[in-house]
Formats: C-alpha cells, structure tokens, sequence
C-alpha cells in the first residue's frame, strides 16, 4: 500500500504542474520556450501547408485526424512487410506476415499496442524505433488534440468561423463570448494542436524518462545484442542471443503515452526492461502521470476551475475503489496459501506490485504489464475488465477525458430529465441530435464485445480457444474488450497469433478507436453552434459532489451492470469454483 499511496501522490504532485502547462501550450500563450520550440514548429507548419490561423469546424478536424492516421498506417504496414530489407536489422528478423503486421499497425495506430507478436523475436531495431515508438509518441498526442478541439466546442472555443467548412479566423481565448446560433466555430487546427503537443510536452518528458530508465540499467544501444553461453548448455542449448537495442526510449514512450507495447514480448516483467524497485516505480508512475496532468488542464484551459474538482474527483474515486479491490483480491483470495498464486508474477515486486501495476494499466489504456493477466486471481482479473469496460477512471491520453466527457453529457440528460429542467451542459441544451450520437456510441460497445465473444466462443475449432470452463469465457471476454477499450493487455495463454485473433481485433481496434474520439467531437460541434443562456438559480450545477455522485451511478449502470451476466459467468464463477475446491476435496 505504500507504494500504492507514493505513486498516487507524485501523479497528483507532478500533474498539476504538468496540466497548467499543457494548457498553456494548447491555448498557444507565449513563452520564453518559443525561441527553442517556435523555428520547429514554423518549419512544420510550412511543410504541412498550414497556420495556427487556419482554423477548423469539428468535420475539417475529423477529417485531418483520419487523413493523418491513414497515411502513418500505409507506411508502417509496408515497413512491417519489408523490415527484412530494410537497414537497423541487425539480429536478420524476417518480414512479417501480412496479417500480423496489419494488427500490429492498426494496434499501435489506435495506440493500443495489442500485441500478437514476440517484439524483441518479430520486429527489427528500425521497425522498434522508427515505426512503433514514432506511433507510441505522435497517437497520444492525437486523442490528446480531439479532446481540447471537443473541450473548444463545450466551453466556448475559437471564434466563429468565417467560411462555413474549415477556414477561419484569429484564434481568441478559449473561452469566448457567445456568438449567432447556428454560426460554425472554429475548433482550432489539428496539425498545429498535435505538432504542439508532441514537441513541447511528450518529446521532452520521454527525454527525461528514457535518461531515467537508462540509469537503472534498462538497454539504449543500436548494436546487436550478444551470444552468451548458458548455464544449462549440456542439455542441448550451446549458445543463447541476449536480445538488446534502443529499449528505454521505447519503454518510456510506452508508458507515458498510455501505449503499453512493450520491447520484449513479456513486457515489464522482463528484467532487462523493467530491472529494479526504482525502474518499477518510474514506470508505474508515467502509466498515469499524463492521464492525471490532463484533470488539472481541463479546468486550467477552459477557466473554469471547479471542473477539475469535478473530473479528478470522480476517477480519483473510481481508481481508489479499483485499485484497493485488486490488491485485496490478489492478497486475501481463496488461493493466497498455494505456491502457485506467484506464478506468472514478478518474484522481485510481489503480488502487491503486480496487483497495483494491473489496476492502473486498465484503468488507463496503457496496457503494459509487470506480470501475466492471465495468472491474476479471477475477481482481479474482473477488476481489471470492469476498468477497461469503462474506459475513463483516468483513461489513456486524451480519450479517457474524452469517454468522461461521454459520461458527463449523458448524466446532464438524465438528471435534467430527473428534475424536470432542461437539460443544458454550461449553457448549452442538450437536445435530440447530441443524445442520439451518445446513444449510438454508447450501444455499439455491448453488440461488439459480446457478439464477437459469443461467436469466439461458440465456435473453439475456428478460433483455437486454449482454456475451458470460466476461465476460458474471462480470456475471450478479456481479448476483445481490451481490444475496444485501447488497451492492449490480455490474457496472454491465448493462442491470439492467428488470422481469426488478427483480423476481429482489427475491427474492434477501430470501432474502438474512432468513434470515441470523433462522436463527441461532433457533439461539441453541435453544442458550439448553440446561443448560450445566461446561468441562473434554475440552472442544473455538475460541478457538485452531488452531481458527481450522479455521474458515477450512471458509469456503473452503462458498464459494470450491463456486463453483469458475462462478469457472473467470467471471473466470479472462477472465484467462487475456486473456494468450493477446496471444500469439494479438489
């Protein structure tokens, strides 16, 4: 618990900070950083052909976000394909076959790192550090620009638009006067809000973690990796290949930007990628460092400051409540007293640390691991769908405050609804079209994750199912969920390297992925069109502990009880199969 407590008060300690300045960097203030970061950026800007004074409507926005990830996706899927061919391949890692390398680059581009591949066996040093870092930095910083351009809408934004499409005018504070209704608004210009973001808050953290990894002894090096002679060489294995390379940057990149793939295919269990308590510790930390930082920028950049109180309080709540019942799980379960329980756990943390490291990498969608999921106590393990099914106690980089945004629109409709008020967010009523959008949204989540996990598990010779029984169910759920929740974590005795695994998660990746970044965005677009009324007595207040109390009650009707038979049928059966075993002389 101490570390438990440590790592939350450095987050809080270090994100506050960290959030006041990232709002002044989306916002565009000036700083005694632009002589290092402003002749950057200008030779961005004119490569890209574009200005921080060419606005966007949320559409322009939308459609440069999708522009940008499919030109990035073609590229590192035909690196992916001819990495054999290609330079930095030092260890002779072939090609990778097609559908692999398609999951592998929707994985990543999605900034999910889901990964059906061994990476230090798979992937070449210039695939490692070109292709899936570069994604690890840039796709963060992409959710993270959706979120502020949505926050634009909500709050205020940029001035109106001039030209009804994508131009517009000088920017203006981000909380402006009201404009006509129906006017468009400019909600700021993707390429500038993501070059931004990327070169004056992810470069210079992951910097600062790489040099910090790298003292504890995690790999920096391009060369290849040594032969060494095992222990063992008399049973038959006369040499062994220590796989090295570039691990730190990557590893810091993962875990900053709540990607989570890792250099090596167990991950942060691995030693060389994780090799002491203090590694251990950085890295826990950055799993929900930038999450955390993006609580305090909310309320920082949209000037109301009691919406930090409102959104930190909620996933504060939320994380404390998932956290606690995992460590609780994994140290007071049924199985405490079998040597087993530290199977596929890090002997040199504990259980504690794997429970702690599990919690907070699904309540984010960084997805790494210190330990195997898949040897987690069942009710653990269902702590850790149940995070990923609601996907916003503190979420990944800019979609998790993004899917809160989600929550909170949908309880400002339903309490307004309770009341019998009007149900307006800050001003602006929340009417038909908002709430279909939310609702479609909001739906596709259950007809996904439980249409594909019936049919995964309905047909085991197609889909090469390895566990029976509850657990079996709890994998295939887990797959699947992590897959749309961007999460990337999974119940690795899966045997998921299939084209089957490949191709469905593929689809999740993206109905995961896309629609939780842009349907709110066309809310707010909506929303931004909207004259605003004057707050009043009569006005509903959401940044309340009541409200809250509200929003959390609404979070676990959409999630933790709409999921309730497959969590019954899942990861509670296994528990409570595991305590009648003994009982049962089994």
């Amino acid at each position: 618990m101490i570390e438990a407590v440590l790592v939350l008060l450095l987050a809080i300690a270090l994100g506050w900070p960290l959030g006041r300045y990232l709002a002044g960097v989306m916002r565009g203030d000036r700083s005694r950083l632009d002589a290092v970061f402003g002749p950057v950026e200008r030779t961005v800007y004119k490569a890209l052909g574009t200005s921080p004074e060419h606005g966007m409507s949320w559409r322009g926005y939308a459609k440069a976000f999708l522009l940008s990830n499919l030109a990035l996706g073609a590229v590192v899927w035909v690196m992916f394909m001819t990495q054999a061919w290609l330079p930095l391949n030092p260890d002779g890692i072939p090609n990778m076959r097609w559908d692999t390398a398609l999951h592998t680059m929707v994985s990543f581009l999605t900034n999910t790192n889901q990964q059906h591949y061994s990476g230090q066996a798979e992937l070449s040093y210039l695939s490692q550090s070109v292709a899936i870092v570069g994604l690890q930095v840039v796709t963060p910083m992409m959710g993270l620009a959706l979120v502020v351009a949505t926050l634009r809408g909500l709050f205020g934004g940029r001035q109106a638009m001039t030209v009804s499409g994508e131009s517009g005018t000088c920017p203006s504070p981000p909380v402006a006067a009201s404009v006509a209704e129906g006017a468009p608004r400019d909600l700021g210009n993707f390429w500038v809000d993501v070059t931004r973001a990327t070169l004056r808050f992810m470069l210079p953290l992951c910097l600062l973690w790489s040099v910090l990894l790298a003292s504890q002894g995690v790999p920096a090096t391009l060369q290849g990796g040594p032969t060494v002679v095992p222990i063992d060489a008399s049973a038959g294995m006369a040499e062994q290949k220590i796989p090295l390379g570039p691990v730190a940057p990557m590893v810091a990149a993962k875990q900053l930007g709540t990607n989570g793939g890792g250099w090596y295919g167990p991950n942060s269990s691995v030693p060389l990628e994780n090799p002491t308590p203090f590694s251990n510790l950085l890295e826990t930390l950055a799993i929900i460092l930038i999450p955390v930082s993006l609580t305090f920028m909310a309320g920082a950049y949209t000037g109301r400051r009691r919406l930090t109180g409102l959104v930190f309080g909620c996933m504060l709540l939320m994380s404390l409540a998932s956290a606690g019942t995992a460590i609780w799980s994994e140290g007071h379960s049924a199985t405490t007293a079998d040597p087993a329980l530290m199977e596929g756990k890090e002997v040199r943390f504990g259980a504690d640390a794997s429970a702690l490291w599990g919690a907070l990498t699904t309540q984010t969608s960084n997805g790494s691991v210190n330990s195997m999921h898949d040897s987690l106590a069942p009710l653990t393990g269902g702590v850790a769908i149940t995070n990923m099914l609601i996907n916003a106690i503190w979420g990944g980089v800019g979609c998790g405050l993004q899917q809160f945004l989600v929550y909170l629109l949908l309880s400002v409709f339903l309490a307004g609804l309770m009341t019998g008020r009007t149900p307006e967010l800050f001003g602006r009523k929340i009417e038909a079209p908002e709430v279909r959008l939310l609702a479609l949204l909001i739906l596709l989540q259950p007809l996904v994750l439980l249409g594909f996990t019936a049919v995964t598990i309905a047909v085991p010779a197609l889909t090469g199912n390895s566990n029976p029984s509850f657990h079996g169910i709890s994998q295939v759920f887990y797959e699947y969920t992590s897959a749309f929740a961007n999460n990337g974590s999974g119940f690795e005795g899966l045997g998921d390297a299939t084209p089957w695994w490949n191709l469905t998660c593929v689809l999740l990746l993206i109905l995961g992925r896309y629609p939780a970044l842009i349907v709110p965005l066309a809310v707010a677009g909506l929303m931004a069109r909207k004259r605003v009324t004057p707050e009043s007595s009569g006005t509903l207040q959401v940044e309340t502990p009541t409200f809250a109390l509200t929003l959390i009650a609404v979070v676990a009707v959409l999630t933790i009880l709409q999921f309730m038979p497959v969590l019954v049928l899942g990861p509670i059966a296994e528990h409570l199969a595991l305590i009648g075993a003994p009982a049962a002389g089994l």
